[in-house]
């Protein structure tokens, strides 16, 4: 696991929810995701454990729907084939972008970025950037309203 120090504590919150859905996905346990063991680890402020709860909680609630929107953005790229942390990352942004009316957009966006850069492949940043861009379009412009996947068949 890649050991980074943080003075931002939202920042160490994004982490450690990336963490914990990385951890969620490979596994495939959605029911019942952990955050303590990095709490353990890395001895989260009651803020940023809060708030790193509150994205893994709602990523794991939504992650269906989110992967809907993930695959209406980037629609060459299927969901189940995007590489894991890429995913992750998506999910977790999506969500902020979506739910999460008190961060500001672009902060969401940049932190998925940064998050990219340090965990993900050499070209994850850009892919990042780039459907979070289109998805923000949609959210804007409201095509992004309910994020219900649309039943297999249609």
């Amino acid at each position: 696991m890649i050991r980074v120090k943080y003075t931002d504590q939202r920042r160490q919150s994004r982490t450690a929810a990336l963490q914990s859905l990385f951890a969620t996905d490979v596994r495939d346990l959605w029911e019942n995701p952990r955050l303590e063991w990095l709490d353990e680890e890395e001895e989260l402020s009651d803020i940023a454990l809060g708030f790193a709860q509150d994205l893994l909680k709602g990523v794991v609630k939504m992650h269906e729907g989110l992967d809907y929107v993930i695959t209406r953005y980037a629609p060459a790229w299927p969901v189940s084939q995007l590489s894991v942390i890429d995913r992750s990352i998506l999910r977790m942004s999506l969500f902020e972008l979506i739910y999460t009316p008190g961060i500001p957009k672009k902060t969401a966006i940049n932190e998925a970025v940064e998050l990219a850069k340090i965990f993900g492949s050499e070209s994850s940043a850009r892919f990042i950037n780039g459907v979070l861009g289109s998805a923000m379009s949609g959210i804007e412009s409201g095509d992004v309203a309910s994020i219900e996947p649309v039943p297999e068949g249609r």
